[in-house]
């Protein structure tokens, strides 16, 4: 089993990432936005089964043929940034505001679900993290190597979820001061288009490394 000495300095880790805006906090924030808590709620119960996907690959090892392949993991990278752009080109010319919670037309809790699970699925660098940081933090000394992943996979999904969950709350309250501005909706959709499509370009020139 993993120490506390050793999951202690994991979380401080995972927190920072979870931290760091990506494509998961983004399309989290705006799915809240534009429809509601409990979209987002959803949505991020997608993105937890993403991250639970990519935690058992790498405990079995499956996430290694990702990186062995340079095609496969390409194939990837390239497919998630082409969907962020499809987000960005949404944001600014599909007519509705990211930002708005009664412009969007609402999504079925299916759809959302699932574009929470693509959008973490289509994100190279959630195969990434649990690839390089996880061993890290494994002791083979200490037993089965197979649980302490686990443990430590489960530590980073709690985190995500918690501070997640605790965005999509404040994008609720963030949407009611929003919606009584209409003259900010033409920005709020070049703002969020702006960031989508440089998080796409990011991920399509940080290359494999």
């Amino acid at each position: 089993m993993v120490t506390f000495s050793q999951l202690l300095p994991f979380a401080a880790i995972a927190l920072g990432l979870v931290l760091t805006p990506g494509p998961n906090m983004i399309y989290l924030l705006s799915r809240s936005l534009c429809q509601g808590r409990r979209a987002g709620l959803v949505s991020l119960c997608g993105v937890a089964l993403g991250f639970i996907f990519y935690m058992v690959c790498a405990a079995l090892g499956i996430t290694v043929l990702i990186m062995a392949v340079p095609l496969a993991y390409e194939t990837l990278r390239i497919a998630g940034a082409c969907y962020l752009l499809y987000m960005a080109w949404q944001a600014v010319f599909g007519g509705k505001s990211p930002f708005t919670l009664r412009d969007l037309p609402p999504d079925s809790p299916r759809k959302l679900f699932m574009m929470g699970l693509l959008t973490n699925l289509l994100n190279p660098k959630a195969a990434v993290i649990y690839l390089t940081l996880l061993p890290q933090f494994i002791r083979p000394e200490q037993g089965n190597v197979l649980a302490q992943s686990l443990q430590l996979g489960f530590t980073q999904i709690t985190l995500s979820l918690l501070v997640n969950g605790l965005i999509i709350f404040t994008a609720g309250a963030i949407a009611g001061f929003l919606a009584q501005r209409p003259t900010w909706q033409k920005l709020q959709r070049w703002l969020m288009g702006t960031v989508l499509t440089g998080l796409a370009v990011r991920m399509l020139l940080e290359g494999r490394k």
